[in-house]
């Protein structure tokens, strides 16, 4: 039977790196244990141009019955003023699909160290993960209100959802270094409060593993200052935006880093970090690593594909090295070019 995959391509450069993906799939299918077919749906402001809506329900019912969801970047100054944004159409989706749990790998290949702005010896070895709750927290809180001189927003967690996303950082950091960092603000914040004292129960079921506490700012100069010292941080929805993006900026280029969202019994979504970029939509410049290895994460995770996967990723550092980069990271290949790279490694390692 096959997996089915939906491919929500969205706006700006995303139609463009969802391609990069797709092709890249292409090259690797035949090693693949599973059969897989794609169903392309309109979202974001796609989804407003075609069918009035950031997210159609025809797009929300194929995603609650994929195996799998690939999204490649919403948004863009088009849209930025209507009643439904893009933005909000993914929020909507997050919500609906119970998407609580977000993953951002973070490493340094040491073909990308000149290009951080992090000094080299502060960098190199940098191989982390950030867990974020995404499905709660100040996004989603109740109430909330805007007027012209007043506006409040509401943090509310509840101790299980706290719980649900603690579980899963130690359970990744069992794959790993057994370290986690647990990001608050508990000598402030009632939420945060609650947050520490969860993980302190969590952390019983997981004797194996260290747990560790960081206040929200000091860990945000610590992964600037320190970065190597992290193994899996953990955190709460809006601090975990916050510092996800901080990091991102550690291989030197957005265009590098992927993520995963998981439900816990429903399709998880991939898709990298960046935005919609949409001052270079078109030029067929954009760098679609952040895309491919979004598909590896999706390979990987979802589909237990692991020699797939390690191809694509030992193919994307095989690329780097050799020098070829995409103008993000002050090369002249192009999008197409890049990609193009990517499969005639894939090819002559399998062939």
């Amino acid at each position: 039977m096959d997996k089915k995959i939906v491919v929500l391509s969205g706006d700006g450069i995303g139609p463009e790196i969802m391609d990069s993906g797709l092709k890249v799939f292409n090259a690797i299918k035949s090693i693949c244990h599973h059969s897989y077919s794609f169903e392309k749906k309109p979202f974001g402001g796609a989804g407003i141009d075609e069918l009035g809506a950031p997210l159609p329900q025809t797009t929300l019912t194929a995603c609650q019955a994929a195996d799998a969801i690939l999204l490649g970047a919403i948004g863009g100054p088009k849209w930025e003023k209507m009643a439904d944004t893009p933005e909000q159409g993914l929020l909507a989706l997050r919500k609906s699909l119970n998407l609580y749990a977000n993953i951002r790998p973070v490493s340094v290949s040491s073909a990308l160290l000149e290009f951080s702005p992090i000094k080299p010896a502060i960098v190199e070895g940098t191989n982390l993960i950030i867990v974020r709750e995404l499905s709660s927290g100040i996004y989603f809180g109740e109430p909330r209100e805007l007027t012209e001189t007043m506006a409040y927003d509401t943090a509310r967690y509840n101790k299980s959802e706290i719980a649900r996303i603690l579980h899963t950082a130690f359970k990744i950091a069992q794959g790993r270094s057994k370290k986690v960092t647990s990001v608050d603000k508990a000598n402030v914040l009632a939420s945060s409060k609650l947050w520490r004292t969860t993980a302190e129960e969590v952390a019983k079921e997981y004797p194996d593993c260290q747990l560790e506490h960081q206040y929200v700012d000091s860990a945000a100069m610590k992964l600037i200052q320190n970065p190597t010292a992290f193994d899996v941080i953990v955190t709460e929805n809006l601090f975990g935006d916050i510092l996800s993006d901080e990091a991102s900026v550690l291989p030197g280029s957005l265009g590098v880093l992927p993520s995963a969202s998981h439900s816990e019994s429903g399709p998880s979504l991939y898709e990298p970090i960046h935005g919609s970029a949409p001052d270079i939509a078109g030029k067929g410049i954009a760098n679609p690593i952040s895309m491919i290895l979004s598909l590896t994460m999706m390979l990987r995770q979802s589909f237990e594909e692991e020699p797939a996967a390690k191809l694509i990723e030992d193919s994307c550092e095989a690329v780097l090295a050799k020098g070829i980069f995409t103008h993000d990271l002050g090369g002249e290949s192009s999008t197409n070019e890049f990609t193009e790279a990517i499969i005639r490694e894939i090819t002559r390692t399998t062939y």
